[in-house]
């Protein structure tokens, strides 16, 4: 391979750099009037001018990754074209190379073909993207104020549709077992030991070693269940705000995953997850990362989730303090660069030790009950979203046990086959396990589901005094004319739920009253009215987000 000008010393590879960089502004295979802009990072430039954006990596080595040589940095850019093309099928073009002319002066070569011989003038590489608009970027959107809780829920659907196509199998597996996990949090330590402390004392420094690792050796069996039931995957790897458009017409595009190493980009799909809410939590929108938690576990069926997310939203904020220590102490760095660096280490170091704090919503067990087309999941939905919770529903449990989609239709007999009372019985108890992991991380849990007997209302009350956590049941009533008038109306459609109006009055015969419940733990609303009236009755019941806290 030969060794471009830019292979000749950080001094040296700064000066061609500038020239570089003067030299694009004339490149008639980029840009032929509009100004080149250079953005620093810790792995790479980048150029950008007019509706192109041009990727350099840098020829550094920084431990979890290597870019020294030229060989190495043209992998990394086929590889960031070829694996971005799953999330971002419009943005990446391909590799351009950057030649030297016979003057001295640099231009864009040809792009270059995979597995082709690298000409003799290459002195390196570059990803020729599309050049996205910036105001529609999440972290753009967190900062005008404009990025909605329904925003962040489609992220999740998408994120979760995601995660089901990508890669899983034992060679992924290992890599979301304890020991793999525990490598990378000591690798993180290792590399941030000299300067750890400059950011966060060095009792606070130990104690999140500690805590870290400690969790790793607490649950380990957790992290290889996960493993074994395809919860670890080829994702993202570094599914940040800044990485995730949303553009018109409702599409998602996503940025930028790990392109460089199969260790950081094959994980459990919950270390995806966990860096976007990490990453909400630090723009100061804890209610919007629980509430892309929350639609994530349910679309993509992984309550389970719940056990290890604050674990790894704690590692998510380190590795992005080592990440902004290391752009920080770069002598190479622009001077504003470096002291952005600087700000966001102390930050995202105070985040990862604040992973122990308790949650801000208290845990509660809420259950919205109800006759068929009652308007539970409206209900259900709406106080999920006020308490930051995430919403366990028996329907999608029952389809999901089966191996259906939500919206099959299992048309049996009235309390027959996937709704006969033994299976009924295992739904609940699903739910109810569900709930519990969601408990055991200090969070409240909604439960959607009829709960028609005082069988399985006991159930759903035992699980709340076992957490000793507050109950709440919210009964959701209307008039019969207009339930039958709801359920005339889904059968028009696909519909998550299977009752229809043949079922009505065997499940209102089946119905047995809640009288066993104290005042206090059962509140009564009328789904005839506007959901917003509704809301207004509940939010006097519940322990939702303080007001104000939220913009």
């Amino acid at each position: 391979m030969p060794r471009g000008p830019w292979q000749r010393g950080p001094g040296a590879y700064m000066r061609q750099v500038g020239a570089i960089e003067e030299d694009l502004r004339l490149a008639r295979a980029w840009s032929t009037s509009d100004p080149v802009e250079r953005i620093d990072t810790h792995v790479s430039w980048v150029f950008r001018a007019g509706d192109r954006v041009l990727k350099v990596k840098r020829p550094v080595s920084l431990g979890f990754l290597d870019f020294s040589t030229l060989e190495a940095r043209r992998v990394a850019c086929e590889a960031e074209v070829r694996l971005n093309a799953r999330l971002a099928p419009d943005v990446y073009h391909g590799v351009r190379t950057i030649v030297r002319q016979a003057d001295g002066s640099h231009t864009f070569g040809p792009m270059l073909d995979v597995g082709s011989p690298v000409p003799a003038d290459v002195v390196d590489f570059a990803v020729e993207m599309t050049r996205l608009d910036e105001s529609v970027r999440m972290d753009s959107l967190i900062a005008a104020r404009t990025l909605e809780a329904s925003d962040v829920e489609r992220v999740a659907e998408h994120v979760a549709a995601f995660h089901a196509r990508c890669r899983a199998d034992e060679e992924t597996a290992r890599f979301g077992m304890p020991d793999a996990v525990a490598r990378n949090v000591k690798e993180n330590f290792a590399q941030t030991r000299a300067d750890l402390t400059t950011y966060i004392s060095e009792p606070d420094a130990a104690e999140l070693e500690r805590r870290q690792l400690g969790f790793l050796t607490e649950h380990g069996a957790l992290l290889e269940e996960r493993a074994r039931a395809g919860r670890v995957r080829d994702g993202h790897g570094d599914l940040r705000l800044e990485h995730v458009y949303l553009l018109a017409d409702r599409n998602i595009t996503v940025l930028d995953c790990i392109e460089f190493s199969e260790r950081f980009r094959f994980a459990d799909v919950c270390a995806d997850v966990a860096f976007l809410s990490m990453d909400l939590a630090w723009h100061e929108r804890v209610d919007l990362a629980e509430r892309l938690l929350a639609r994530y576990a349910r679309e993509a069926s992984d309550y389970d989730l719940y056990a290890v997310v604050d674990f790894y939203e704690a590692y998510r904020a380190f590795v992005r303090g080592k990440i902004a220590a290391l752009l920080a102490g770069d002598e190479l760095a622009s001077p504003e660069a470096r002291g952005r660096g600087a700000a966001e280490a102390r930050r995202y170091f105070l985040l990862a030790l604040s992973g122990a704090r308790p949650p801000l919503v208290p845990a509660s067990v809420v259950v919205v009950s109800g006759l068929v087309a009652a308007g539970k999941s409206t209900v259900a939905d709406r106080v999920g979203l006020e308490l930051g919770a995430p919403v366990v529903d028996a329907d999608r449990t029952r389809k999901q046990m089966l191996g259906v989609e939500p919206t099959h239709t299992l048309r049996d007999g009235t309390w027959s086959g996937a709704y006969d009372r033994g299976f009924t019985d295992r739904v609940y108890a699903e739910m109810f396990r569900r709930a519990a992991v969601v408990l055991e991380s200090g969070r409240p849990v909604v439960l959607d589901a009829s709960f028609r007997s005082r069988a399985l209302r006991a159930g759903a009350h035992a699980l709340a005094t076992r957490f000793g956590v507050p109950f709440r049941l919210v009964e959701c009533r209307a008039p019969d004319e207009l339930l039958r008038a709801r359920l005339a109306e889904r059968s028009r459609g696909p519909s998550v739920s299977d009752a229809r109006a043949d079922l009505f009055d065997a499940f209102k015969a089946s119905w047995e009253a809640i009288d066993e419940l104290r005042a206090a733990e059962h509140v009564v609303v009328d789904t005839s009215r506007d959901i917003d009236a509704t809301m207004h009755v509940l939010r006097r019941r519940l322990d939702t987000w303080p007001a104000g806290l939220v913009a």
